[in-house]
């Protein structure tokens, strides 16, 4: 059904673009980074100063519930704070659930600041009141001509919809029947197509329309969502919900999200990890951000690449020059980027641990040091864009060869700098 586009190497979906605030998402836009606020909304200061720190790590669309009243009533203030600071590029999304189409008429101020609103078709009302309450929600989305996110949730679909769903299965001949997961699956595909198409009967218009089916089985939410590519041409939201902490919230994520992407669908992703004790919010952004990157979909952060170790290397040396390279070529990012020094973020810097693999890796990266391993000469030689430039040794080695990338990012990038615009 689909048309494709060539993006890296990849055949990517074709899908509408909609505007989100300031922020393109699908049509020619990369795929885009969004989070969630863990705040309480109503409290002003902690919500504008965590927005803040997630659109300051690369989120370039911020959600926030919005549940009660005076949640509803400091979004304005939100807005307004931020575009007080200079944050007016932040695209900022209402999380609605039951009383969503409540809270948009009686707070209009809060329905003209948000850039976005989403909207849970399975938590919006039961039976008649379902309809009616969707209904009124996507009126106020025409009214104020605002995009709407249909977000379908395995752990809260239709059950209305899930029930007529399950009771025509068992109505097919047994081995006809598809069982009560592919049901499962097929009623979140269904809520959601349903529900576009209900949107763009009441006036909706097709650039203003996002979609997910989210939920915390990688395989399933990689079959609804391959499914749903097929459907339509709405842009698609990718997230596995409740993917957890830790090692399990990462690597789940990051599989299900690479086997989308790698098929050329999604615009828009999250990874929503469960943050552990006093973590910053702002680490599922980075593994977001590393995703796409990864996959060469699109550059943020110059790389470092370094060699696991092994009985060859002198371990503490490598390791430490492979993590403080990576430290200062994050803190260093924000300002290559604020001097214009375009394409930086692309960089390949290698910090490798002795001759076997070394020279070869460091040769291939614009910048990259090959260290001795145990037992071999004590000298590090330097290469830059596979040439060999310098060999460092002594107890600067470290101190050295960040002054050898600072100069290389100045030489290399220096030259496409472009006028910095003020935040």
């Amino acid at each position: 059904m689909q048309k494709l586009e060539t993006l890296n190497g990849f055949d990517k979906r074709q899908s509408v673009e909609v505007k989100v605030g300031k922020v393109g998402i699908g049509g020619a836009n990369p795929v885009r980074v969004q989070s969630m606020t863990n705040t309480d909304t109503a409290d002003v200061e902690g919500t504008v100063q965590q927005v803040k720190e997630l659109y300051d790590a690369g989120s370039e669309l911020v959600r926030f519930t919005v549940e009660k009243d005076a949640m509803a009533m400091a979004v304005p203030k939100i807005k307004q704070r931020l575009m007080e600071d200079g944050y007016d590029d932040v695209a900022l999304i209402g999380d609605f659930h039951y009383n969503g189409h409540l809270l948009l008429e009686k707070f209009p101020e809060m329905a003209m600041a948000l850039d976005k609103y989403r909207i849970n078709p399975g938590n919006v009302g039961f039976g008649e009141k379902h309809d009616a309450n969707f209904d009124t929600f996507v009126q106020f989305a025409v009214k104020y001509n605002k995009p709407v996110r249909i977000g379908v949730n395995g752990g809260s679909l239709d059950q209305g919809l899930l029930k007529k769903m399950i009771d025509d299965d068992m109505k097919l001949p047994e081995n006809e029947q598809h069982g009560a997961n592919r049901v499962f699956l097929d009623a979140m595909i269904a809520s959601a197509i349903r529900s576009t198409n209900r949107a763009l009967e009441l006036g909706m218009r097709k650039d203003q329309i996002i979609i997910s089916t989210k939920m915390s089985g990688v395989q399933e939410m990689v079959y609804c969502y391959s499914t749903l590519a097929k459907l339509t041409d709405q842009p698609l939201h990718l997230g596995l919900t409740e993917a957890g902490m830790g090692d399990k919230g990462i690597i789940a994520s990051t599989s299900a999200l690479s086997l989308l992407l790698n098929q050329g669908i999604g615009d828009t992703i999250r990874v929503s990890l469960t943050p552990e004790p006093g973590a910053p919010r702002s680490r599922e952004v980075r593994i977001s951000q590393q995703v796409l990157q990864s996959l060469g979909l699109r550059f943020f952060l110059p790389q470092v690449t370094a060699c696991p170790g092994c009985g060859r290397t002198t371990s503490v040396t490598f390791q430490e020059l492979a993590q403080e390279t990576t430290e200062y070529l994050a803190k260093q990012m924000p300002q290559w980027k604020a001097q214009g020094y375009e394409g930086v973020e692309s960089m390949h810097v290698a910090v490798m641990g002795c001759i076997v693999n070394g020279p070869g890796e460091a040769k291939d990266a614009n910048i990259g040091i090959s260290l001795p391993g145990s037992g071999e000469n004590p000298a590090a030689p330097v290469f830059e864009d596979g040439k060999l430039v310098k060999t460092l040794q002594g107890p600067t080695m470290k101190q050295d060869f960040q002054k050898m990338v600072q100069a290389y990012v100045e030489k290399r990038y220096g030259q496409n700098k472009i006028l910095a615009t003020a935040k």
